[in-house]
């Protein structure tokens, strides 16, 4: 299952009125406590850290809690298409039954993964030729992908097949029609399955 955390809040809690900054910080930069445009995180409870999508340093970093720097753990090759590097990657979640990341690879048009292991140089492409900004996936391993483009979002079946996915929302071309999306961004999918998406330029 996906490191996708739907949070149990009780109807009496209380918020800080002060948030807390927790990676970053430092101005932009390409060294291990800047980030340049983070686009998305994930939380990894279980290990107490987050992990970040630092989209123009082409890199996925995480930083536990309390730390002053982070580490490289995708990319950070430089801009780049190759097995080792990212392009602007905008999304990315944990995949725990794997122990990797499913990273949305947006300039370089794919979707990969890449171990979580210490020795992992490289990833490894799933899905080719979209233009992937979100991601999302559910209780049953399905991967969620929205498509740019192609206006649409397709689920995929980790264990089956990556290359034609079903699609759940959108496909319709562009536009405001309910049936269609403008350039859709990220995804959510409750316990029922309903699926919402970000639908950016909407």
């Amino acid at each position: 299952m996906a490191e996708n955390l739907i949070a149990s809040i009780p109807v009496n809690a209380q918020w800080s009125p002060h948030g807390r900054t927790v990676a970053g910080n430092n101005g932009v930069g390409n060294i291990v406590n800047n980030l340049f445009r983070p686009y998305s995180l994930v939380v990894a409870a279980d290990d107490r850290m987050i992990i970040i999508a630092d989209s123009w340093n082409h890199r996925i970093v995480q930083w536990k809690i309390g730390d002053t720097n982070g580490q490289v753990v995708a990319g950070g090759k430089g801009q780049g298409n190759g097995l080792n590097q990212l392009c602007c990657p905008t999304d990315v979640l944990i995949d725990k039954e794997t122990d990797s990341l499913i990273i949305s690879d947006w300039q370089n048009r794919r979707v990969v993964r890449w171990s979580r292991r210490n020795e992992t140089i490289q990833g490894e492409i799933l899905i080719n030729n979209v233009c992937c900004r979100g991601l999302f996936m559910d209780n049953q391993r399905c991967l969620y992908v929205s498509d740019n483009e192609k206006q649409e979002v397709r689920r995929y079946k980790m264990e089956g097949d990556m290359k034609n996915g079903d699609l759940v929302a959108g496909g319709h071309g562009k536009g405001s029609d309910l049936s269609q999306l403008n350039a859709p961004l990220f995804i959510f999918v409750d316990q029922q399955h309903a699926v919402y998406v970000s639908d950016h330029l909407n």
